[in-house]
């Protein structure tokens, strides 16, 4: 698979997820197939539920520069804030060496770094971890459980990671949610859903005091041991962030596309 290739199959995986994870939480979100544009917006306090990526492979500056523009305005006229996602891959050279100017230009800020991942690395064996026992998510305590854990490590209100996922029939049912739990209590959790024949890994985390001890891998490793299992997938997709991507090529994954995710200026 050539990088472009890579690139294509990484944005669409988050087209096809987003769009369930965003209208699982509001029926009537911003859900629209632009040119150039994917919009998956919730509006709703939970900011990676708020996304445009730009999804054309091999534009150039000057269409990169007309399509930054359209995702800001897209973003200013919202209630709640959320992130452009831009995969480097996808544009031209000129683009690229051009790409902070132009985002400059729109209104728009660096936030934070990531990285596309995928692997034909499925079926794994069963996970374990000598301090964890696992429990797939179907109660709305553990979800909430879920939420928590991923507002701490992510740095959001936990109001803000419950808006996002609090009520969700579709993350009790048909994602591979799981908690990692230590002596009882969730200290890490990870979840994998089917997406256009691969199973995507989606909002893994673990409590910030306690990162560095293998809870994150290892409850990864049980999402993709029990998605796997219950689809027959052997393909798995996902997006890193900086602090995660050490993690993934120990379990399969390959980097791919360098990713930036953009916020408005302030």
């Amino acid at each position: 698979m050539t990088d472009l290739a890579a690139a294509v199959e990484s944005v669409e995986q988050l087209s096809t997820v987003w769009r369930a994870m965003v209208l699982d939480r509001d029926a009537e979100a911003d859900v629209r197939d632009l040119p150039g544009l994917a919009v998956r917006w919730a509006d709703c306090r939970f900011a990676f539920w708020n996304a445009i990526t730009l999804n054309e492979a091999g534009a150039d500056a000057e269409l990169l520069d007309r399509r930054l523009g359209q995702a800001a305005d897209i973003m200013r006229s919202k209630e709640r804030p959320g992130f452009l996602w831009l995969f480097e891959d996808l544009l031209a050279d000129d683009a690229r060496a051009a790409l902070e100017e132009a985002a400059g230009r729109a209104g728009l800020v660096h936030a934070f770094p990531g990285t596309g991942m995928a692997g034909d690395l499925l079926p794994l064996p069963e996970p374990h971890h000598p301090d964890l026992t696992f429990r797939r998510v179907t109660t709305g305590a553990q979800l909430r459980a879920y939420a928590d854990i991923n507002s701490r490590a992510y740095g959001f209100d936990l109001e803000d990671g419950r808006d996002g996922l609090a009520g969700s029939t579709l993350w009790k049912r048909e994602v591979y949610a799981y908690l990692a739990l230590r002596d009882g209590v969730p200290v890490a959790c990870a979840a994998t859903v089917e997406a256009r024949g691969r199973l995507f890994v989606v909002l893994v985390a673990t409590e910030p005091d306690l990162q560095r001890r293998g809870y994150g891998e290892a409850v990864t490793r049980k999402a993709l041991y029990e998605g796997a299992r219950a689809t027959g997938l052997t393909r798995a997709t996902l997006h890193a962030t900086a602090a995660g991507a050490p993690v993934y090529p120990r379990i399969g994954f390959e980097p791919n596309s360098p990713m930036r995710f953009y916020a408005l200026a302030d």
